[in-house]
């Protein structure tokens, strides 16, 4: 076999990036019209705040001026799916609030009562992401053991 690289002239990472967004517009879909999840499910769905098609209030991304986690758990309403986008509404210090989130900008998302998270390249300009607090909103980080349902996929480009 040979060492040699060749690049791709269909988008295999593009195409498998928009599948597994898709996965997270149905596990939504299935909740949709509910203001809780059944059992113990809970979702932390990380998103960069500055995406394209991205609506939040403006106090919400001056404190995550890159990337924000919200967590749906018990309290947050009117969640409506939508082909390429979803939107919540949530509540950051006793300020309601209704976040906007396209798929293509959602950059992780877990389910830590069953073990299950999804990882999404997203493009990189090459800088570190600006430090930020955790949103209001948050549970403590839930990490995961060898063996977890965590899906990342990487087509980065042998050398």
């Amino acid at each position: 076999m040979s060492d040699d690289v060749r690049d791709s002239l269909i988008p295999y990472d593009e195409i498998v990036q928009d599948a597994l967004r898709a996965v997270v517009g149905r596990v939504l879909r299935q909740v949709e019209g509910s203001d809780s999840l059944p059992g113990e499910h809970h979702f932390y769905i990380t998103f960069k705040t500055q995406a394209a098609g991205v609506d939040i209030p403006a106090h919400l991304i001056a404190k995550f001026p890159d990337e924000m986690t919200i967590v749906l758990q018990n309290r947050f309403w009117d969640l409506t799916v939508e082909k390429d986008h979803f939107s919540v509404g949530l509540s950051f210090n006793q300020t309601p609030s209704v976040l906007v989130i396209p798929y293509a900008a959602i950059t992780a998302f877990v389910d830590p009562s069953v073990d299950f998270g999804l990882q999404f390249q997203v493009s990189d300009d090459g800088a570190d992401p600006e430090p930020h607090d955790e949103a209001d909103n948050d549970r403590p980080a839930v990490g995961s053991d060898d063996g977890s349902n965590v899906v990342t996929v990487d087509f980065g480009k042998k050398r």
